[in-house]
């Protein structure tokens, strides 16, 4: 049975009773009746989801990718301080998510929380665009300040820094539940639309990096070299444009019915309470209650078995409503499991991170140059990393999956797991490359006498960078598609926005947590007056030393990793499926 985990407009009435001819139970089409599976769902709706993606990813990147330099140029902060913004607001985009999940599936559905959160969107694009026109930016005197040069009014910051966060509360609401409206288009039980749905993990992330290169390389070059206000400004009218082609799409979407009337947080909530309600309920008393209400899932019931104490009532009684039902308990454990894979996923996202600031202030000291008088925009060069993906996902989806396919008779060719463990070894290696290539960035700067000059620029070609955005790219070819497709499916059936927003959070949880290191290390290496590891200028940083705790770090994570995974046990449906 199909579980999608939205609610249509029309979608709120009763479910019809009768079965038809191929139709996908527990979901409905825009006027409320049954869904035949060839007319509504499947690749022509995930189409005009897809579209949005690359629309969203275009504005959010064109807004994201350059914010470093906005920061540090008419802004007028340091390097260290525009850094630890940037992390904290994309940790906070990242969180957002959270919340945008919470209020879909416990109150609007994903459908009108998409709407919502689009509209919520486009004010932030709009007042962003708006606080960087004001004229105050072009006419005023940059004032030195104890941390930064302060070279706009404050309220013109205040206006800047407001709709920012408008967007990142725009894009809370609007990533998770457009990713997992997407993915309830599929029919998990259906083997032809099961395989279609782990393809469409691979193609929304095709997608979602298309508009992240097509903003690399039109946005960054319109900010850099024509008009900040021109270069905030047309995200807000592809916003526009994106809403109007989730609209049109509505027709042809396939909508759910919720099967409980309780909340699935209050359900595992619930289930939580009562397992310490009993925590000195004997194993006995379990093991017979186990037995009353059916065995168990196998492997399952013997972890978080101490969740089965929620089977009994705290009271001895054994009225119905007085104790969660095995169903319930294997929710609240799904929950559970999802916790260390979480957790061993931090340090990755702490390396991601890098890509939108050390990278970014790497590459604007080196020779970007491709004419004399022509020049790369140092954020342009994460485009490698999209285009690395945008490369390598159809070769992946269309040769790899098939040949592993037929080696292992996994639907995706291998486990979302060993997909998501492949990415994390090649982002530590990435790190390894990225601190080689700034020990040569310095050594070259030292060479030329260039240390104490931090406008000069270094004689050492751009490209150098390219290895390791690559090497990144392919990182997040293997592991942000396989966590996405990870939390999506191994959540309960209603939770699957909240899925999706946790493999989000994970990335926010790592932007603060990027934040966070840079700080620490600067206070600690930049005691007594000494510069530190992060100083204006980059010649005399050690960003190289950044890089190898990054390394050390994400083999660590690795190890812990490989280890939790081996123990992780699938849900029943994926089980199922993989066998």
């Amino acid at each position: 049975m199909a579980i999608c985990n939205e609610s249509s407009p029309d979608a709120e009435t009763s479910f019809l009773e009768e079965e038809e001819e191929d139709t996908v139970d527990g979901c409905l089409d825009y006027k409320g009746r049954l869904v035949n599976r060839t007319s509504y769902g499947g690749w022509k709706s995930a189409s005009f989801i897809i579209g949005v993606e690359i629309a969203e990813r275009f504005a959010y990147c064109g807004i994201d990718s350059n914010l470093v330099t906005y920061l540090t140029g008419p802004l007028g902060q340091s390097t260290a301080t525009a850094a630890e913004n940037v992390n904290a607001w994309s940790g906070t985009a990242s969180l957002l998510p959270l919340l945008g999940a919470f209020i879909a599936d416990s109150f609007l559905g994903r459908y009108r929380t998409i709407i919502l959160a689009s509209l919520i969107y486009i004010l932030g694009l709009g007042l962003l665009t708006f606080s960087v026109a004001l004229p105050s930016l072009s006419i005023s005197v940059c004032q030195p300040t104890d941390t930064s040069i302060l070279c706009s009014s404050e309220l013109q910051v205040l206006v800047f820094f407001f709709s920012l966060y408008l967007v990142a509360f725009g894009q809370g609401g609007h990533k998770p539940c457009v990713q997992a409206f997407g993915a309830d288009q599929f029919d998990s039980q259906d083997p032809k639309e099961c395989k279609a749905k782990s393809s469409f993990f691979n193609w929304w992330y095709f997608g979602l990096c298309s508009g992240t290169l097509i903003a690399f390389l039109i946005l960054n070059y319109i900010q850099d070299n024509l008009s900040w206000v021109l270069g905030f400004g047309i995200p807000s009218i592809i916003m526009v444009v994106a809403l109007v082609v989730f609209l049109r799409g509505a027709t042809t979407y396939r909508y759910s019915v919720k099967r409980y009337e309780k909340s699935p947080f209050v359900r595992i909530g619930r289930v939580l309470v009562l397992a310490v309600r009993n925590r000195r309920t004997s194993s006995s008393a379990i093991a017979a209650q186990e037995e009353a209400h059916g065995n168990l899932p196998s492997e399952s019931s013997y972890q978080f078995k101490f969740l089965n104490k929620a089977l009994l009532a705290p009271d001895g009684s054994k009225e119905r409503g007085k104790v969660c039902s095995i169903e319930e308990v294997e929710e609240a454990k799904a929950v559970l499991r999802l916790v260390p894979i979480w957790a061993t996923s931090l340090v990755y996202a702490v390396v991601l991170a890098q890509s939108s600031t050390f990278f970014t202030k790497q590459g604007a000291t080196m020779d970007r140059s491709i004419t004399t008088s022509v020049k790369i925009p140092a954020a342009s060069l994460q485009s490698f990393i999209s285009l690395t993906i945008v490369l390598t996902i159809p070769i992946y989806d269309r040769i790899f999956v098939p040949l592993a396919r037929a080696w292992t008779r996994k639907p995706a060719g291998i486990t979302m797991l060993q997909r998501i463990g492949s990415g994390m070894f090649l982002s530590a290696i990435s790190m390894v490359v990225a601190a080689l290539v700034e020990m040569k960035r310095l050594k070259t700067a030292q060479e030329y006498g260039l240390v104490d000059n931090p406008k000069a620029m270094v004689p050492m070609s751009v490209w150098w960078l390219v290895p390791q955005y690559v090497m990144i790219g392919l990182s997040e070819m293997l592991t942000m598609v396989g966590l996405q497709e990870f939390f999506y499916d191994q959540v309960p059936n209603e939770l699957r926005s909240i899925g999706v927003a946790l493999y989000l959070s994970i990335f926010g949880v790592g932007s603060f947590l990027s934040s966070f290191l840079i700080s620490t290390i600067e206070n600690v290496t930049g005691r007594n007056g000494g510069e530190g590891w992060f100083p204006n200028n980059l010649n005399q940083a050690h960003i190289d030393c950044f890089y190898w705790l990054l390394a050390a770090l994400g083999a660590t994570e690795l190890a812990l990793y490989l280890y939790f995974a081996n123990k992780y046990i699938y849900n029943r449906a994926s089980r199922q499926i993989q066998s």
